[in-house]
């Protein structure tokens, strides 16, 4: 294998498959990425087993087809101290040798064929979703999502397909976000999705996708990209106990206004109390120290009579800066009862902090 590549089209495609390499041990051949060239088309692919990634590109010049492997994360290093300039890559003697002018390195390799294989789509079933509200969707949710909770289903999003909707789901256990798409679907299926694959699904694809899934797969694939992850075998918490069936209070706030007052407030306190009157809304900030921050939004309630609530901002924080409008709700029901924040098709029902 011999190909040459100019330094910025290369190191975009080795920072794309970081996430996706084992990093602690380089000696594990999934430390290493896999070049594969065929005619004027060159694959590179990582997988650390659990989650992978091929990149397909024709910005290059292959001067002999092969393939071999080498350390992906020391092959961005050298990249990156390299010049904007043409880089020679050659697979020679069981090394991959990178040059770009009087500049020379040599990484050793694995043998290919040990290389982990990437599950297919074959005999796959596909999901119709529109892929754009779908995205979206896990971009609302993901910051629900719990890590390194031993109820390993809670590490991962929900997707929840029923007949004539699809919920996306993630909980922390102190709160939960589910953002909801409107679809026909022949059959229910429900799949839990790490939080990893969430977060990489986010920043590789923006467009049109095609989905296909097993028992243990996800598989997501378009024009440039060929992504996988291994799915969470586990039974998700049944989300719908959960959401108040019906509430109160209604209170309608600007985004704007709120995001600002948080973020004041939060200069002392993550832990916020909200007073609501007739004609404000009163913020103060919940802290043990001789400190204090406080503020206020003057607004028309509709509330006749006091209502206190006390929560974490950082939970109502990472809905807001979801809102796609100008204004969104709060719905109460007593001051010691989940509260629910919503915009649309998008929901989060956020734990009360109880004194």
């Amino acid at each position: 294998m011999k190909l040459k590549v100019q330094k910025q089209s290369i190191e975009s495609i080795l920072v794309n498959l970081q996430p996706f390499l084992e990093k602690k041990d380089a000696s594990q051949i999934t430390s290493h990425i896999l070049f594969e060239t065929q005619g004027d088309i060159c694959s590179i692919k990582a997988t650390d087993l659990e989650i992978g990634l091929e990149i397909k590109t024709d910005n290059l010049s292959i001067e002999q087809n092969g393939s071999c492997t080498t350390n992906g994360k020391k092959l961005l290093d050298i990249v990156r101290m390299l010049k904007d300039d043409d880089i020679t890559l050659e697979f020679l003697d069981n090394t991959l040798i990178i040059k770009q002018k009087h500049s020379k390195f040599k990484l050793p390799t694995f043998d290919v064929s040990s290389y982990p294989n990437f599950p297919t789509t074959d005999d796959k079933p596909q999901i119709s979703l529109d892929s754009l509200a779908l995205i979206q969707s896990f971009k609302k949710i993901s910051p629900a999502i719990d890590t390194n909770n031993p109820k390993f289903e809670l590490n991962g999003a929900l997707l929840n397909i029923k007949n004539n909707f699809t919920d996306i789901v993630g909980t922390d256990t102190r709160r939960l976000a589910i953002a909801t798409i409107e679809n026909k679907s022949e059959k229910d299926l429900s799949l839990i999705i790490p939080k990893k694959a969430i977060m990489e699904i986010q920043k590789l694809f923006l467009d049109k996708i095609n989905i296909y899934y097993d028992e243990v797969n996800l598989i997501i694939q378009n024009n440039n990209f060929y992504f996988y992850s291994r799915l969470i075998n586990g039974k998700y918490p049944d989300y719908d106990r959960i959401i108040p069936k019906t509430t109160k209070h209604t209170l309608i706030l600007p985004k704007k206004d709120m995001i600002d007052t948080i973020r004041m407030i939060t200069t002392i306190s993550q832990d916020i109390k909200m007073t609501i009157l007739p004609d404000v809304v009163l913020f103060n900030s919940l802290s043990s120290e001789n400190v204090e921050a406080k503020t206020e939004i003057e607004i028309d309630t509709n509330f006749n009579e006091k209502f206190e609530i006390n929560f974490n901002s950082r939970y109502l924080l990472d809905f807001i800066t979801q809102v796609e409008k100008n204004e969104f709700e709060l719905q109460f029901n007593e001051a010691n009862l989940p509260f629910i924040a919503k915009d649309d098709n998008f929901i989060t029902i956020i734990m009360p902090i109880v004194m």
